[in-house]
């Protein structure tokens, strides 16, 4: 399997997953424009994605939405409460809309797919963990780690779990005190310290690369997320990897490595 991110980050998100000949995307945060360039770097189309798969309706996660489906027959794939978000905000997608169980495997093109929720301040919201030829894991926008999150990424080998902030950054910046709350919250955003604990785990857990991604443009650098998991992970054997906000980054996921404590 191999991945290509587009683009992660507040200005926006997604992500393409290749096996064989099968491809998909994980949400569609830029523009219709922007993916089909990043796509033909591959040497791909968008007649080429099997279908695009939606983590929740915040706009940097649909903004390339609209033109999608309005030129495109790709599939949609997102759990109930978000498909009727996605109805509610682009009348054009219903004839592309797929309505998926959270918790149960699904096959699309080549893959086995599975959605799990993740907390974060939407009604649902939900992160993905696919397989074939190799296992990739990725939740983003949460404000906390569940058991259900925990147990969805454990085991996969690759994971793009969310380093969205340094407390410091965010507590004395300009953000009003609302959206620090929010960010804060338990249903906001996973800081540079909560994703180092989460890293460790699964690293323990047969994980063998983990990408940082969904990094905030005022409240975070890259060498600020990166020291604060390398200081973790000291010793294990890790490929440690920050997600560009625009492109740049591609890996292959193999199978993952016996568990080890």
């Amino acid at each position: 399997m191999k991945l290509n991110i587009f683009a992660s980050g507040s200005g926006g998100n997604c992500l393409c997953l290749s096996s064989g000949g099968s491809h998909i995307l994980i949400d569609a945060g830029i523009s219709m424009r922007r993916i089909a360039v990043a796509l033909s770097e591959l040497g791909l189309e968008l007649n080429d994605i099997s279908g695009v798969l939606i983590t929740h309706e915040h706009s940097d996660h649909i903004s390339g939405l609209k033109m999608l489906v309005k030129h495109w027959d790709i599939p949609v794939y997102a759990p109930h409460t978000i498909a009727n978000r996605l109805r509610g905000m682009l009348p054009d997608i219903e004839p592309r809309l797929r309505i998926i169980s959270v918790g149960q495997p699904f096959g699309l093109g080549g893959f086995l797919v599975r959605a799990f929720h993740t907390p974060h301040d939407t009604d649902e919201s939900v992160g993905y963990r696919v397989e074939g030829g190799g296992c990739f894991a990725m939740a983003t926008d949460m404000g906390h780690v569940t058991e259900e999150v925990l147990e969805a990424l454990t085991g996969a080998d690759t994971v793009l779990i969310e380093a969205n902030h340094d407390v410091a950054m965010l507590s004395d910046g300009n953000y009003p005190i609302y959206l620090k709350r929010r960010i804060l919250s338990n249903r906001g955003h996973l800081s540079n310290e909560s994703c180092a604990k989460l890293a460790l785990y699964l690293c323990q857990h047969g994980t063998r690369q983990i990408v940082l991604g969904h990094l905030s443009r005022e409240n975070n650098r890259p060498e600020l997320a990166l020291s604060a998991v390398r200081s973790q992970l000291a010793g294990l054997p890790v490929e440690l990897h920050c997600a560009p906000p625009l492109g740049g980054l591609s890996l292959a996921v193999r199978e993952a490595a016996p568990c080890f404590q």
